[in-house]
């Protein structure tokens, strides 16, 4: 079985983004996967900095993050779209989970691995431009993120009062990402 771990990068109350990735994770689940679904703000980091880790070592919560990455199998990640690239929160947890720990092979965290990604905003595009970055910097440090993805657009109005999607194809085709995510890495095993 399938182990996917589900996450967004946003903390925010009642972000579109976290309701995106549940929705995906319901897809998973339903293809046979296991599913974690966590949030970052369970895992609080300070803005990486290679002095603090020379000093200080990883932090613990930065650590526990990069666990679960490395006892997973694949990720669904949605991700708001600040300024045209993905959340400064999730690079940030990114780039903490990549740092290599002793004789640890690097990258541990996300070769081989692979991830399906979201976005959901406000606007018109539906945080399209950030999963172009986001897409970029996975792929980069080794994590294959499946072709197809989703943006959902003018999100504040997208979800009912039980943060499903009003739009039943939209939904279907956000719990198809997670099903595809998950019958891909159960081949892969």
């Amino acid at each position: 079985m399938a182990k996917i771990l589900a996450f967004s990068g946003s903390t925010r109350i009642d972000s579109f983004n976290q309701k995106l990735v549940r929705i995906a994770a319901t897809g998973a689940e339903q293809a046979g996967a296991q599913v974690t679904i966590i949030s970052l703000a369970d895992f609080p980091m300070p803005v990486f900095n290679q002095d603090l880790e020379a000093a200080e070592g990883m932090p613990a919560s930065a650590k526990q993050f990069k666990q679960l990455l490395i006892e997973h199998d694949g990720f669904l990640i949605a991700s708001p779209e600040y300024n045209s690239a993905f959340s400064p929160l999730l690079k940030n947890a990114i780039d903490w989970a990549s740092r290599r720990e002793g004789d640890e092979p690097p990258l541990l965290a996300y070769r081989g691995k692979l991830a399906s990604i979201l976005a959901a905003s406000p606007g018109a595009l539906g945080g399209l431009r950030g999963l172009v970055f986001l897409r970029l910097v996975l792929g980069n440090i080794g994590v294959n993120v499946l072709p197809d993805q989703y943006a959902l657009a003018l999100a504040s109005q997208a979800f009912d009062a039980d943060n499903q999607l009003i739009d039943k194809a939209v939904e279907n085709t956000v719990k198809n990402l997670g099903a595809v995510l998950a019958k891909t890495a159960s081949k892969l095993q």
